[in-house]
C-alpha cells in the first residue's frame, strides 16, 4: 500500500500536460479508463443525461458494447461510483435528478451547459443565415425531413471515420 501511496503522490507532482498523457495513454490501452475518461468528460459538459443516454454518448464514441454485454448494469455503476470521486476530489458534486422536467445526472451549483458548450452554441447561432432559414421554412415537410437525414447521415459518417482513424493510429 505505501508503493500506491508514493505513486500518487509523485503523480501530484507532475505538470498537468504529462498527467493528461498518461491518461491518454490508459484510456487506449483500457476499455475501462476509456469508459470512465469519457463519461467524465460527458458530465462536465453536458447536464440532464441519464443511464441510457450516457452510455448511449459513451459507445457512440468508444464502440458499442463497451459497458458488457451482460451485467452491463453493474458496470456503468461502479463507474459512475469512480466518476462521482474524481468530481469530489476537484470539488465538485455529482447529483442526480429525478425531476419530469429534466431528469439525469447533472453538476450540483452548475448551469446546464458547460461555458465552453455554451460559447459554441452562441457562435454557431451566430452563423445562422437567415435567408437559409426562410428558405427551408418554404420546404414541404418530406423535404425538411430528408434534409435532417441528409444532415444525420452525414455527422454518423464522420463519426465513424473519426473512429477508424483513430483505430488506425492505435494499430
Amino acid at each position: 500500500m505505501s508503493g500506491l501511496l508514493a505513486y500518487n503522490q509523485s503523480m501530484e507532482n507532475l505538470p498537468i500536460e504529462m498527467q493528461q498523457v498518461l491518461l491518454q495513454d490508459a484510456a487506449e490501452r483500457d476499455t475501462v479508463t476509456a469508459r470512465r475518461k469519457q463519461l467524465l468528460e460527458i458530465l462536465w459538459s453536458e447536464r440532464c443525461l441519464t443511464r441510457t443516454g450516457l452510455i448511449a454518448r459513451v459507445e457512440s464514441v468508444l464502440r458499442k458494447g463497451c459497458f458488457g454485454e451482460s451485467a452491463w448494469e453493474d458496470t456503468f455503476y461502479r463507474d459512475m461510483r469512480v466518476v462521482k470521486r474524481a468530481f469530489r476530489a476537484a470539488g465538485y458534486e455529482l447529483a442526480y435528478s429525478r425531476s419530469k422536467d429534466r431528469p439525469g445526472y447533472y453538476l450540483r451549483g452548475k448551469g446546464n451547459i458547460s461555458l465552453a458548450l455554451q460559447r459554441i452554441i452562441e457562435g454557431a447561432a451566430a452563423e445562422v443565415n437567415a435567408s437559409q432559414i426562410a428558405i427551408t421554412c418554404q420546404l414541404q415537410p418530406r423535404a425538411r425531413v430528408q434534409q435532417g437525414f441528409s444532415i444525420t447521415h452525414l455527422a454518423h459518417q464522420v463519426v465513424a471515420y473519426r473512429r477508424n482513424q483513430r483505430e488506425v493510429i492505435r494499430d
